[in-house]
């Protein structure tokens, strides 16, 4: 929880006990808009959850986000409705753990139609199938708990003003879980289902979900079957006004649903027998009478009786006499009454409440079976009650009358239980407890359910008393007995300025949220909700079982039966807002949500926690997050918790007033001393952070540090291994050849053999070597020569004798001086050179700064012929490779390019294919690529020529010149460039 109290300012304070004004319904409104903005729906007021529908989908109720809050304390992450949930696992797997008994606990969920009640209560049931294991057993009543849903939405849910799926009945669900805390079984009540919704409905509001699923969703052989038409504006209970009111959003097909709670064997006869009395309703509601000559009433027409007699079993006759006639008993005689139109009418509506009534208690019971636990052992019990929310509205008829009592039943146990669990929390913790002022509505229960005196104790005897009783006759005798009632107000007792404000058939309930006017038209009838004896004779026998009418007095009883279960149990509360009224994402109407604020009784639970001390945690949770703010008990804290939280509070300065040390929590009793606390760690938790970086920085640092220099060692030990071995190999290879140096020297006179080879052939190379260097200033000077060693005697005398006989035999002696020899080389070697640079020159003139290729050819030199061996016919010539291309296919042909001082020949073998002279030869192109190719042109005077010649060679530039130079055709030469 402590998370968001950072952000307070802009998200708000996500535990309303922790409210500085909490006594301001503005500083209320104002952090539930803050919230809701940032799309946080939920809040705590303590462990009561408040929860405002957005209206749209938000996500988080994924698996990720269910398993974050799996198994957790109600505090420790941020609000949200599966917390409820979780907490009360989290306390069982505890409990289990420590074999402490686990006491049973209850979820209530209330607020007003539309607030998302139906949607919550969905939301708890999915975290628990989640929460749940996979096994056989549980995967059954899991999919019976979840598939339990749809059904009961589909019998007592229906489209109001204020909620297109609005519960009209309230319902207590049991799961029970076994030692493991695994969901093994369930129970399901249900309480004041909203009967006449199925015979009248507001202008803009719909019938139950079930009949418009069964127009839509069946199948055209069933709905023959049932004598139905796929028309909802053929049925009257379905259209009363001069509109149908359309909504397909909840439609859906449910008989999956329902089969789950039955067996297979006959689930398809029960599904039929189900849908034949909905239907008989519809029927019932098309029955139409009018009046005979005596005045009394009689059918229109028969078509409905006989689709009635059909489908409830009953025949047309018993039926038609029922409808029109009452059995009246007189002296053990039975005497048949004959109604009028108006009377036919009520008993018709009567009998179609009845009959849906009956079928809702018998499916409950049947799902109730289905959840059934065969195992007897003890259970944990879990409940949820999903019920409606204090109702106010513009005219506030019998059954908000009985949904406001049942609110005000709620909040006198809420008020009760809350106060119970705070005073025994600060027993248990050793702490005086400081007695609360509260409003207690124990008045306002008692206006209604006195025996004797209260409302629903004068609303009995009237319809009970004989004579002519009405609803004002019902007024008159509340006005009697309850005249001075400070709650109670009609028009008669009010005065002169409240006067205004009220019909004459009106009366006034100041509850404990506010003052709700009640109209008594129609009281005594809903509250009869009178069958006669030979319908019920006729009809329910054949239906489903006996079952009495919901009237207040049931009722009453009921909610005493729920009240002692839920005494029984630990509470949570879930309290659903909503927003606006138009049901658009996003908007916040103050007014609205500060009317429900109201009459939820929040301010008031607000106000009864906040009487003591505003927030509590154990020592262990409270000394973990704020240890850092103390340095004695930073960062860790050895002794007992209690001491270190005394420790830490002494530090931070807390006075004796503003907080209280109990035997396991400590007890803070202003929102702003926890803030001050919160802000400091806030400051602190900057300072933790800059010195847990540089700890960590310098860790990692040093951790790279010790890892570089490891991995130098290794690389220096490496190195040096590699050095050693490297020195041991020249070392080893260094004595070998000095020892095989010794063994030649030692055996340098014998004959050649192993052992002196190398020896002599070194001392052979290092006697030329200095031979090279000294050699004698003269050829024929025998003298001068290096005196060679003992192998090299006899060749040293050879290469004396050789030079002397062969310079004097044939050159005269001026050519045998070693000077002119060398510049006679030289002149030779310069004359070569010139030429070569001559040509290199021409090419520079005819290729540079025109052909690409031309930069790579300057380094490499000209030679006198490319090939050898030349045919004898060509004479002395310069010889190239090329390849030849034909005129015709371009087919590739390997020939020799031969220049020769007056043709070009091409040679293929020592076969001349072609010859062209020079003064036949036009010119020659190439193209200024990177290409190899040249084009010979040729003038075709002459009928021997074949025309212009296209050749590829590799030495382009170098033929090139050399033919412009031969032919003297260096004009010729050209290089074209695209156009």
């Amino acid at each position: 929880m402590e998370g968001a109290l950072t952000a307070r300012d802009r998200v708000g304070i996500q535990d309303f006990v922790l409210l500085d004004a909490f006594t301001s319904e503005s500083a209320f409104l104002d952090n539930l808009r803050k919230r809701f903005n940032e799309n946080l729906i939920y809040t705590y007021i303590g462990t009561l959850l408040v929860s405002v529908n957005p209206y749209k989908e938000l996500n988080i109720y994924t698996k990720k986000q269910m398993d974050i809050y799996m198994g957790v304390n109600f505090f420790e992450l941020p609000p949200h409705l599966v917390c409820v949930i979780s907490d009360n696992g989290y306390r069982i797997q505890k409990m289990r753990h420590q074999r402490k008994y686990v006491n049973n606990h209850f979820i209530l969920i209330s607020g007003e139609s539309g607030a998302g009640k139906t949607e919550a209560s969905k939301k708890i049931l999915q975290f628990y199938a989640v929460s749940c294991p996979k096994t056989k057993l549980l995967d059954t009543v899991r999919d019976r708990l979840l598939l339990s849903n749809p059904v009961l939405e589909a019998f007592g849910n229906a489209k109001t003003l204020k909620n297109d799926n609005s519960s009209r009945f309230g319902k207590y669900m049991d799961i029970q879980f076994d030692h493991q805390g695994e969901a093994v079984g369930g129970h399901i009540l249900s309480y004041l289902l909203e009967k006449s919704r199925v015979v009248h409905q507001n202008h803009g509001e719909r019938n139950f979900h079930i009949f418009y699923q069964l127009m839509e969703g069946a199948e055209d052989e069933m709905l023959r079957w049932l004598g139905l038409v796929r028309d909802c504006q053929k049925y009257s209970y379905l259209v009363q006004f001069d509109h149908f009111v359309c909504y397909v959003s909840v439609l859906f097909w449910w008989p999956a649903g329902v089969t789950v709670s039955f067996s297979p064997a006959y689930h398809l006869a029960v599904m039929q027998h189900l849908f034949g009395i909905i239907a008989s309703v519809l029927h019932l509601g098309n029955m139409q009478f009018q009046t005979d000559y005596r005045g009394y009433a009689t059918l229109n027409s028969n078509t409905e009786l006989h689709w009635l007699s059909k489908l409830l079993g009953v025949p047309m006759q018993v039926l038609r006499e029922g409808m029109t006639h009452r059995k009246i008993e007189a002296r053990a005689e039975e005497v048949l009454s004959p109604f009028t139109v108006d009377h036919a009418v009520y008993a018709r509506n009567a009998l179609a409440k009845a009959i849906y009534g009956r079928t809702f208690t018998w499916l409950v019971n049947k799902i109730n079976e289905s959840l059934a636990n065969k195992d007897s052992t003890r259970k944990t019990v879990i409940g949820l009650l999903d019920i409606y929310g204090f109702e106010v509205f513009n005219i506030n008829s019998f059954e908000q009358f009985c949904i406001n009592y049942c609110n005000e039943k709620l909040q006198q146990l809420f008020i009760q239980l809350t106060l119970k669990s705070e005073q025994e929390e600060y027993d248990m913790e050793g702490i005086e407890w400081e007695p609360v002022p509260f409003f207690n509505n124990k008045i306002i229960c008692d206006l209604v359910e006195e025996k004797h005196h209260g409302i629903i104790s004068v609303l009995d005897e009237e319809c009970l008393r004989p004579g002519e009783a009405s609803d004002l006759t019902f007024l008159t005798k509340l006005e009697e007995k309850m005249g001075s009632h400070p709650h109670f107000v009609t028009h008669k007792l009010a005065d002169q300025k409240t006067r205004k404000t009220l019909q004459r058939g009106d009366f006034r309930l100041l509850h404990y949220a506010g003052e709700v006017t009640y109209c008594v038209v129609g009281f005594l009838d809903k509250n009869n909700d009178l069958l006669y004896r030979n319908i019920k004779d006729v009809s329910f026998s054949q239906v489903t079982s006996s079952q009495q009418a919901h009237n207040p007095t049931q009722f009453k009883s009921s909610l005493m039966g729920l009240t002692e279960i839920l005494t029984s149990k630990e509470p949570w509360y879930v309290r659903c807002l909503k927003p606006n009224d138009a049901k658009q994402p996003g908007r916040f109407d103050d007014v609205l949500v500060r009317h429900q604020v109201k009459y939820l009784g929040l301010m008031e639970h607000l106000r009864v926690r906040r009487a003591g001390f505003a927030y509590r945690r154990r020592y262990e949770v409270f000394l973990q997050r704020y240890k850092a703010l103390c340095p004695d008990t930073w960062p860790h804290w050895r002794g007992d918790p209690a001491e270190g939280v005394q420790m830490l509070v002494t530090h931070l300065g807390y006075r004796p007033d503003e907080y209280k040390m109990g035997r396991t929590k400590i007890f803070i009793r202003h929102p702003r001393t926890l803030f001050a606390t919160e802000d400091a760690f806030e400051t602190c938790k900057h300072e933790l952070a800059t010195r847990i970086q540089a700890k960590y920085k310098g860790y990692r640092v040093k951790g790279v540090f010790l890892k570089q220099k490891d991995a130098a060692t290794k690389i220096e030990s490496c190195w040096r291994a590699l050095l050693a071995r490297r020195e041991r190999q020249r070392r080893a290879w260094a004595v070998k050849v000095i020892r095989r140096f010794i063994k030649g020297f030692m055996t340098r006179n014998q004959p050649v053999c192993r052992e002196n080879t190398e020896y002599l052939t070194f001392i052979r190379q290092s006697y030329l070597t200095r031979l090279k260097e000294n050699l004698p200033k003269n050829v024929l000077d025998r003298k001068s020569w290096l005196t060679p060693p003992p192998l090299l005697k006899e060749v040293c005398v050879l290469n004396c004798k050789i030079p002397f006989r062969l310079c004097r035999a044939h050159f005269p002696p001026i050519l045998t001086d070693p000077l002119f020899v060398r510049e006679c080389c030289m002149a030779v070697h310069s004359a070569l050179r010139c030429k070569a640079l001559q040509m290199k020159s021409v090419t520079s003139a005819l290729f540079k700064g025109k052909k690409e290729s031309y930069p790579q050819s300057v380094p490499k030199p000209f030679v006198s012929t490319r090939i050898r061996k030349t045919p004898p016919s060509c004479g002395p010539a310069y010889a190239a490779p090329v390849v030849k291309y034909d005129r015709n296919g371009f087919r590739p042909r390997h020939r020799q390019l031969i220049l020769t001082q007056a043709a070009v020949y091409l040679v293929e073998e020592s076969r001349v294919k072609q010859r062209v002279e020079y003064g036949s030869l036009k010119g020659v192109s190439v193209s200024h690529l990177s290409d190899n190719f040249l084009v010979l042109h040729v003038t075709c005077d002459d009928l021997k020529q074949k025309g212009d010649v296209v050749l590829q060679c590799d030495s382009l530039f170098e033929v090139i010149t050399k033919l412009s130079v031969e032919a003297n055709k260096v004009s010729a030469i050209r290089v074209v460039k695209d156009r």
